[in-house]
């Protein structure tokens, strides 16, 4: 998985959902809760530092905060639809938010 553009998969889409509290949401358990909002809380800095330990709930995180369509996209990740179709012909997904399958993301790093 690339960090750059971190894949999301349905169970880190379903946690934010359920942080959002949005339809296809799935509660997860006391650390990814604290995680999620240890992640929204932090200061820019920290939240680098979690970044880099922590991309893909972070990424999915920034997604439903500052995308317009992100939790759209976060319910058809949770879904299993994924935000996109990959140029390859894949579209089971996961995918990268840039669309990308996550056999192409890995190839491209």
């Amino acid at each position: 998985m690339s960090t750059s553009s971190p894949t999301i998969t349905t169970e880190t889409a379903r946690h934010v959902l359920w942080r959002y509290d949005r339809a296809g949401g799935a509660q997860p358990g006391t650390f990814t809760q604290n995680l999620m909002a240890a992640i929204e809380s932090a200061d820019v800095t920290n939240r680098a530092i979690m970044r880099s330990a922590y991309p893909e709930l972070s990424e999915a995180l920034h997604l439903a905060r500052y995308d317009e369509e992100g939790l759209a996209k976060l319910q058809r990740i949770a879904a299993g639809r994924g935000p996109l179709g990959c140029k390859c012909g894949d579209s089971a997904g996961p995918f990268t938010l840039d669309g990308r399958c996550e056999s192409c993301a890995e190839a491209a790093a």
